[in-house]
């Protein structure tokens, strides 16, 4: 326990340099994901990159299956790690790590047999069918990389190691826009060479957690698992938040693509296919430092340790706040340079994004504190609370107002959409916290699944004096 780095006081300053490097390497991998669209944009065609979106609910699918298992196993782990169980929390990290990689298999051979069925149903038809499948075709063989890479991303920070997973971010990052380029530019093998590239991103911090996972005397590695159905389950649960979040995202491109398809064309997916990955890199740093911190309030939960896990809320908090400010107002004034960096100054998809680009950057301002708000709820093993605010946030407010908008507004409904339901989130949010700061003790600590009073911390809080 007492080698333990998440069994420490914390401030400000310390929990920044705990989660600065995942937050860097969230930025970074939404960087190279730029980077790779952008290359697609130039160095094929915007009908390249509309395919890209048009298969991009397959992905979606694949990483809410990887960071389910990830974060919901994390706030199992982490919390075991916290109550001194280290050996099973090896177990644990060992089954769901063969239980990441049998995932990948199975959506990888399911796509691979019915890849042309699945491009139909996503809406792949005309100029962008052929491009769908070269891409989804060829990126299929490397999604049980991309399962397993998700699950060692989140765990390296419970392990301790932040830094090792920025160093294999950075890494695999520098390699896909290396071998994007060569791929593209140098071999001429189009959107098949973009797929190769973002392959190989997925293949090295795979293979190189693999190699760190296997020595014996870490703070987690692998070990001989115990079949243990409940863990499985409790991590598919205090995951379902994320995974949800994910199948709201497959669902919602579907929708964003089908709605644009029909008031733009197809020069009209590929401006949203910009604002689309614009929203992602934005959003990394509020995913990365909700990843970062999530080890710390549940290594507090497992330990019991009201005082801390509620100062380390508070701290989360502030900085959420902060940043969405400051991250609205950067994405305000570049919006129109971001989107001349996928499609010329004089194309229509130019047009379409760069006038809908301060309408939809407002969503920035209101989806830190949502992010986070969720993510505390799984860290802290509340299954539940998390995925109903995720699927209230997605499923119910974000696909209603794609549908709805549109209909009222034409493209600029299409460009509120987000804002209008992140905003309404934000509130809903605030409220969460608001109750559980007033019980004086987080509603997912203080309440566990069954939903008995959890005496230790009461007993804690009054010991403390808070």
């Amino acid at each position: 326990m007492h080698n333990n780095v998440l069994d420490q006081e914390w401030n400000a300053a310390s929990l920044l340099r705990f989660a600065f490097p995942t937050i860097v390497m969230m930025l970074f991998m939404g960087l190279y994901t730029i980077v790779d669209t952008i290359f697609t944009a130039r160095l094929v065609n915007t009908d390249a990159l509309s395919a890209i979106n048009i298969v991009c609910p397959v992905l979606n699918v694949t990483v809410g299956l990887g960071t389910m298992l990830a974060t919901g196993g994390n706030a199992v782990i982490s919390r075991k790690m916290g109550a001194g169980q280290d050996r099973e929390a090896k177990e644990d990290f060992t089954l769901l790590t063969l239980a990441a990689a049998a995932v990948g298999l199975l959506i990888a051979l399911a796509g691979t047999i019915w890849l042309e069925e699945l491009t139909a149903v996503l809406g792949a038809g005309g100029r962008l069918a052929p491009y769908c499948h070269a891409y989804l075709g060829t990126l299929l063989f490397f999604l049980p990389a991309n399962v397993i890479q998700t699950v060692f991303a989140n765990l390296f920070v419970t392990a301790g190691r932040p830094g090792l997973g920025l160093f294999l971010s950075v890494a695999a990052g520098l390699s896909n826009i290396v071998l994007d380029y060569v791929f593209m530019a140098v071999c001429g093998l189009g959107i098949r060479g973009a797929a190769l590239g973002t392959g190989v991103g997925y293949l090295i911090p795979a293979l190189a957690g693999i190699v760190f996972f296997r020595r014996t005397g870490g703070t987690l590695s692998f070990v001989r698992p115990k079949w243990r159905r409940d863990v499985l389950r409790e991590s598919c649960l205090n995951g379902s938040s994320e995974m949800a979040g994910q199948l709201a995202a497959a669902v919602t491109t579907f929708l964003f693509n089908r709605t644009m398809m029909e008031l733009a064309g197809e020069d009209g997916v590929a401006a949203v296919t910009i604002m689309i990955y614009a929203q992602f890199l934005l959003n990394t740093l509020y995913i990365g430092f909700s990843m970062g911190v999530a080890p710390v309030i549940g290594f507090q939960h497992g330990n019991q340790n009201s005082r801390r896990q509620k100062r380390v809320i508070r701290i989360c908090i502030c900085f959420i706040l902060a940043a969405s400010v400051l991250i609205c107002t950067a994405s305000r004034l570049g919006g129109s340079y971001m989107v001349s960096l996928f499609a010329s100054g004089t194309s229509e998809v130019y047009r379409l994004a760069a006038a809908g680009f301060p309408v939809f950057s407002c969503s920035f301002l209101f989806c830190g504190l949502n992010i986070f708000t969720s993510a505390m709820y799984t860290a802290l093993s509340n299954g539940k609370r998390s995925a109903a605010l995720s699927f209230l946030r997605t499923f119910v407010l974000l696909a209603g107002a794609i549908l709805l908008l549109p209909r009222l507004f034409g493209i600029v409904g299409v460009w509120m959409a987000v804002p209008a339901a992140e905003g309404i989130m934000f509130l809903v949010s605030g409220v969460c916290l608001f109750r559980s700061r007033e019980r004086e003790c987080v509603d997912a600590a203080a309440i566990d699944s069954e939903g008995n009073v959890c005496h230790a911390c009461s007993r804690q809080d009054k010991e403390s004096g808070n």
